[in-house]
Order: C-alpha cells, then structure tokens, then sequence
C-alpha cells in the first residue's frame, strides 16, 4: 500500500502545511510501516516530534477507513467507537501535555475522537464517565491499566482496540513497572485473540536515549510471528555542552562540598535566559541551592522557583503551569522534570554536579530548545575539582553516542503474583490461559511450570509455611471455574496498594494555618524536637509535631535551616561514563585533547603527579599512606559508588583471610579506601590475585553480610506480593513497622520454607541489582589486564581527598566538615612546601 497517495495521508500533510510544518523522514516511515501492520520501535532525539510519528499514523488510519466505508446518512447517529488507541506513559506530568496535542489534532481534523487520561490524579467522576463510555483515546500509567484491569467487565474495555504505545520506553524498561506493562499488554491481547482473533492489535514503543534498541523492541513486543522493526532517526540534536569554570582551580574545593561556590557565575546565565531549569541530584541539594540562589540575588524573589518529588501536587501544577506561560525565570529541580514535557520557554538548561550517565544528561539537555533544528543548551556546573574530569568525559560520550543501555527486569515474582491477585479481584482468569500468555512476555519466558504451581499455590493457600492463616488464601475457585477474589475487603485493600514502587514512607507538611508544603520522609521526621527547622519547597518551617500522619509546621523567622535528607541521594556512575572517564585521565596529562576543562584541572593533575601518580586507561592505580588516623589503602577502578562498596567489603574479606585485621571503608565513583589502625598486609606481588575474580560469589557471601542485604530487598517484594498490608489512605503503616513485618516473613521462609520464590528473588535482586556482580567480574577481569602502579607515600593526594572527605561527611555537620576540609588541604600544602 502506497501510504501517500491515500486520502488520510494527504489531508494530514495539508494540515501540517497549514501550521508551517513537513514530516520528518523518520516520521512518514513510521506512518508507513503502521499502515503495512507492523509494531515496532520509534528512535528519535528529544524534541523532533517522537508522539506525531504513532499517533499520527493511528489517525492516518482511521481517516482512510472513513474514506473506504460508505456514506451514513445524517439521520444515522454515529455510536461511539470505544477505546482505539492505549498510551502508556511513565508519568503524570506528560498525560496533560500529550492530551492538549491529541485534543488539538482531532479537533482541526474533524476526527471526533475525545482524548482521556487516567492516572492517580484523574477525578472520580471522570472515571465513572470513562467506565461507561471509554475515550476514543486513552492515556494511562501502567499503575492504571492494571487497576482497569483490576474492575469487572473489563473485557469490554478493549474490543475496539488497535494500538498500544508505550511512551518514554526506555524509562520504563529496567523497571517493574515495565514488568507491569508487559502482563498489562499480554492480558490485553489475550483478550482480543479470544474474542476477536482475526484483529491486527499493534503494539508500539517510543523512546529517545537508550543503548540496547534490539533488546527493547525484544522486551516490548516479544511476539516472533509479528511483523516489526525499529525506526530510527537520521537526525542530530545539536547540543552545546559548555562548563562554568570559577576563575582559579584553588576557588574550586578538591572535594566536600555542594558546589555553592560558583552560585554567583550561575546568575549571569540565568539573566541572560528567558527561563533556566537548573537540575540537582536529589532533592536536599535542590533545597539548598534554592536558598543559594535567592541569597545572592534577592530580585530572583517571584521569578525562581523549585520543583521535586516531596513538593505537593497544586504547588507543582502551578510551578508547570508558569513555565509554560514563561511567567518564572528559573526553577531548581531534580529528576521530576526529566521527561517530555513540552517546557516551549525553557532555552537554557544547568546541571549541577555530574549526571553519573549519559542517558540521563543528553535526556536533561534535550529540555531546552524543544523544538526541531532548535540548539540545546546545557551547563555543567562542577561541585568539586575533579568533577571537570567528568565533563570533558560527558562532552565525549555524547559526542561518540556512548549511551547507556537499560537492562530489563526479568522473573519478578512479586510482581507476577500482585497481577494474579489484581485478575482474580476483576473477571477472574484461567489459569492454563494466564499461564500461557504470561509465559509469552520476556520476563517470565523462562518460568518453570513447577514455578507457576508454587505461585498459584502462594496465591490460593499462602504457600507451605503460610497455610494455616486464612487471610493469605486471597484467591478461590469459582463455580465458572475461574480464580476469583470472593472476599470484598481482600479485593479493596489489593486495590489501594496496585503498583511497585514502593517508597519510604512519606507525611504530608502542612501549615497549622491550613495548607500543604509538600512530603518528607518519616525517618527525616523523627530525629526533630518542636522548635527545630527544616526547608522544604524553599520555605523555612519551623516544626510543631505531627498529628494523625501529618506534620504540622509555621513559617519560621530564620532565613537558614537543615535540609531534608531523602533516601537514593547517592546515584552510581555508571559504566560507560566510567570507562569514558579512564580515557580522559589518560589524556590529561598527555595534553592529546581539546577540553578546556582538562586544560583548567591541568594544575591539580601535575600535583597528583608529582605526589603519586596519574592512571592511565591500562593501569590500576593503588595508593598506600600513612597519616595519624592510620594506615590508608586508596584503589582506583573508577567504577562507580555501589560496586566500589562491595569491592572494599570483598578485598577487606581477603586481606584479612592472611591476618586478623579490622578496616573501615568509604567510597566514592572513583575508587574506595580501607583504613586501619594497623600496617596493611599487602604484598606487591599478590596485588592481582587479590583482585581476582576467581571464586567471586562466594567470597562476596563471606564479606558482605549478603542477607541483611537480601532482607532489605525483602521489604519491597513484600509490599508488591501483598505479604505485608501498607494500610489504607491517610492510615498508612509505620515503616517501621512494615520493616519488622516484612523480617518476620523473611525469617519464616528463611527457616521453614527454603524454596519459596520471593526468597530466592530477594538475593536475587541482591546480588545483581544491589551488588551488580556481573559488573564487579568486569572490573576485576580488567584489573587482571592492567599494569597494577603501587604508591606508597606520607600525605593524601588530590585523587584520595574527595573519598577520605566522604568518609567524614556522615558524622560531621557541614560547617564541621568545611573546616575540616581546610585544615586537611592547609597539611597537605605545608608538607609540600616543606618537600621542596
């Protein structure tokens, strides 16, 4: 079929002509292998019209039928079509913006479909209005296909479906909740092969930075008998990548701070754009570099704002609104405003401190200059000195497209379990049917029939060891012969809980004069006195006590206060920005560059030089000092925070194997120290076989308490599987609580029912999410490669500054570890002198 020369292909291309715009390449190809009946993939760089490419091709679609079918005549009331196309999206904040550019195409076409959104936010008379009559189009999280899916009679929903999509792909990808889109979609074409074999349903992707493409489109539409390819984007985003260098390299500490010192070289980049998204790594840093901001310069009052997670929802409604209309001139954020929201205003983009991947960066430039051929235009703003060694390695990988790929979740057994349940309180399943059609998604493939026996056994009675306690046998067979929820409260408290993300548990702030700030977490909470202060959403809060849940605060009358602490501040790098970043110390020294960040550090680099040594990409560099807290062993992998954790554990373990030893350990992204109050057992010529990989696992076992770490993990998988209730909506239960309930569970099964699959999953997600020990084998087998460079010396070195500085962050208030920091630096420099 000749796409472009059909009726709906022309009557789109003249409606684009009308709003001055030509389909990309990349665009009309999707439109065609749409029209053919293929699934597949669309790869496009942030800002050139991914969304247009499918849903476009959807209303190409229906704009031919119409032109095929005869004329009805006017008597004739049209029905409704009922649902044609499901757009998954990862987050709320898109649904509102992909619903004003589908409402808009639909309207100036005359389609007469009607766009809606379900999510957590949409309100309950819409959802009623939904049930009777389901939008031609939906946009929905995977939270909320499963909660559909969760009512009776849902099986009407999809009788008029043609297409899925699956929007911000790659977001959803190495996640459960891509797990949840993947059964979402199964029990979806389940359905309609039942009912309507004959139908063509396409299932689509859409995604813009990611590595593994192939593996992707693999995990989204598994199906070998589909037709289905990957469209790719001849295109480039230009993207100027430029860093804000202080005037010295002394202004810029070694290590150990938030890089507020370089807040007044931000200012003039602000005033010269008509709006700046600056974005931080966690939310505390945001907080504190709002505060920052406004302090020096007070005008900024009204026209910055800041924007996260914890902040409540009217308050960030209202801050995206005013990006939107171009009323803010700045706002401070985190990864709450990663993703596509169409920010038309925003020119200019800031990261402060490094991104840790490429991806993520590339995916924060593409925030400004959303626009096809428009330039985007993003600063790196270090927080330390050796951090410029990470831009110049970012301005590479985005240069050569080194970005990284997304591992999909595969056996989720938690989550497997939760959808069974939410089945059974809908119309109830088939279990030969279900176990078929889970069988067909990528990551339950390999599922064992003895594996789906234990789930439905787990589900029905509790599994071997629950058995004897009826609350857990949730799911009963039917007289229809299908699995069922009969119980009414098993079937609302399944709802109420829907989903797998599972966070610490969160109170609602809010003004004794009436009013909500925004969420902190509940152990953040519970060290304050009354009287203490906090800054959240960049108010100062003077804390009164927390009442039914709630926290209840007034505006306090200091302008400086302690920042919330939230759990997941410290990201890891990840591994192509590592292997990058080995590259550029390589060419630091070597001068072979054109980075004028390398060319800024250059000073910095001939002092490590001089006391130590500069690792190449082939060497490994371990450093051996003496200092009066001890004895000091500095490694260099550069290999990111978490496998460095278990690296230390994992060479303290084999270290002490020769003689009795006791080490304290801390880590950052380029290596970890192990420190003791006695001489270090290191022989030169045993360096490698102490960085061996052989005998890997089992060592990691030996060093790393791996079950502590497993019964962490067990928490989450609890809360997913539905083991552990959370409670119900402003009742929620304690973490702690939900911690204690979980180990007990944890220790049941541990003693009594070895085989159980949520046991196996928590080391599971141990070992390769928590430890990555698939990584930690690469690292080692590099080791194993390299020319091992042994330094032994009197002072720490520029490289080792910023890990022993991390080391005394957790027990120092910031003002303590400042002046700390300054007097380590003040040592160093003396001992220089004195050298020379």
């Amino acid at each position: 079929m000749e796409l472009n020369k059909s009726k709906g292909y022309r009557q789109v291309i003249s409606w684009l002509k009308s709003k001055k715009r030509k389909p990309f390449q990349f665009q009309t190809d999707a439109w065609q292998y749409y029209a053919e009946g293929y699934s597949g993939l669309v790869n496009a760089p942030t800002g050139f019209g991914k969304t247009f490419s499918i849903f476009l091709a959807v209303v190409i679609d229906e704009l031919n039928k119409r032109a095929d079918q005869k004329p009805v005549s006017k008597k004739t009331k049209k029905s409704a079509d009922g649902l044609r196309l499901l757009w998954i999206t990862p987050l709320r904040s898109l649904a509102k913006d992909l619903a004003r550019a589908m409402n808009e195409v639909c309207q100036e076409l005359d389609l007469g479909w009607h766009v809606g959104i379900r999510n957590g936010d949409t309100p309950q008379n819409e959802k009623l209005k939904q049930k009777k009559q389901m939008p031609e189009v939906l946009i929905i999280t995977p939270e909320s296909i499963h909660l559909l899916l969760a009512q009776k009679s849902t099986f009407n929903y999809f009788d008029h479906l043609e297409c899925i999509v699956a929007d911000e792909w790659h977001e959803l990808l190495g996640s459960k909740r891509g797990v949840m889109a993947e059964l979402a979609i199964s029990r979806i074409k389940g359905l309609l092969r039942k009912k309507h074999p004959e139908r063509l349903l396409r299932v689509w992707g859409i995604s813009a930075t990611i590595g593994n493409l192939e593996q992707a489109l693999e995990v989204l539409v598994p199906d070998q008998e589909l037709l289905k390819t990957i469209v790719k984007a001849d295109l480039e985003k230009k993207i100027i990548i430029k860093s804000i260098l202080p005037d010295h390299i002394d202004m810029l500490p070694w290590a150990g701070h938030l890089g507020l010192k370089l807040a007044n070289k931000l200012l003039p980049v602000i005033h010269k754009s008509k709006t700046t998204l600056i974005f931080t790594n966690t939310r505390g840093q945001a907080e504190l570099w709002y505060q920052a901001l406004l302090a020096q310069d007070e005008n900024l009052a009204g026209q910055i704002a800041i924007h996260h997670g914890s902040i409540d929802y009217e308050l960030r409604n209202w801050i995206e609104d005013a990006l939107h209309s171009g009323i803010l001139k700045a706002v401070v954020c985190t990864s709450s405003l990663d993703l596509g929201v169409d920010f038309k205003p925003v020119d200019t983009v800031v990261q402060i401190g490094s991104p840790k991947g490429v991806a993520r960066f590339l995916q924060r430039a593409g925030r400004s200059g959303h626009s096809p051929h428009e330039i985007s235009r993003i600063y790196f703003l270090p927080t330390h000195a050796l951090e410029l060694v990470e831009a110049a390695a970012i301005k590479e990988a985005a240069r050569t497209n080194n970005i990284e790929s997304r591992e999909p979740i595969v056996m989720a057994f938690d989550t497997l379990i939760q959808y069974l349940v939410t089945l059974a309180v809908g119309d109830g399943f088939d279990d030969e049917q279900i176990f078929f059609e889970v069988k067909q998604t990528h990551a339950f493939k390999e599922l064992l029939p003895q594996e789906w026996n234990w789930i439905m056994q787990f589900i029905t009675t509790g599994g071997e060891s629950l058995t004897a306690y009826t609350e857990f046998s949730k799911v009963n067979k039917a007289e229809d012969g299908l699995w069922k929820v009969e119980s009414r409260q098993i079937a609302m408290r399944h709802r109420l809980h829907i989903g797998t993300i599972v966070s610490d548990a969160m109170l609602k702030v809010k003004y004794l004069s009436g009013g909500y700030v925004g969420m902190v977490e509940e152990s953040f909470v519970a060290k304050m006195k009354p009287g203490s202060n906090f800054t959240l959403a960049g108010r100062v809060l003077e804390f009164i006590m927390i009442k039914e849940m709630m926290v209840l605060v007034r505006k306090s009358k200091l302008k400086h206060a302690m920042s919330p602490s939230w759990m997941g501040g410290r990201m890891s790098l990840s591994a192509n920005l590592g292997s990058t970043l080995r590259k550029k110390y390589n060419e630091t020294l070597d001068k072979t560059h054109q980075d004028e960040e390398l060319d800024f550090i250059f000073p910095l680099f001939e002092r490590q030089a001089k006391v130590s040594h500069v690792p190449k990409s082939d060497e490994f560099l371990i450093e051996l000092i003496q200092t009066r807290d001890g004895f000091h062993l500095f490694a260099y992998p550069f290999e990111g925070r978490q496998v460095h954790e278990i690296m230390a554990s994992l060479i303290a373990y084999r270290l002490s194997r020769k003689q009795p030893i006791t080490f304290s350990i801390a880590m950052n992204d380029y290596g970890f120290e192990l420190l003791s109050e006695q001489p270090i057992p290191l022989d030169e010529q045993h360096i490698k076989e102490l960085f061996s990989p052989v005998n890997l696992a089992a060592d990691i076992v030996a060093s790393i308490n791996a079950t502590e770490m497993a019964r962490r993990k067990f928490r989450d998988i609890a809360c997913i599987s539905g083991l552990v209730f959370q409670g119900y909506p402003g009742k929620y239960v304690a973490n702690k609580h939900l911690q204690s309930s979980a180990a007990l569970f944890f220790n049941v099964f541990s003693d009594y029912d070895k085989h159980n699959l949520l046991l196996r999953q928590a080391y599971d997600e141990a070992f390769y999410q928590q430890i990555e020990e698939p990584r930690l084998a690469a690292a080692l087998h590099r080791i194993q490669l390299s020319t091992i460079i042994l330094i032994k010396t009197d002072r720490y070195t520029p490289l080792c500054f910023p890990i022993k500085v991390d080391s005394l962050r957790d027990n120092m208030s910031t003002e303590e570890l400042s002046q700390r920091i300054e007097r380590m630096t003040a040592e160093a420099e003396k001992r220089n002198i004195k050298k020379r």
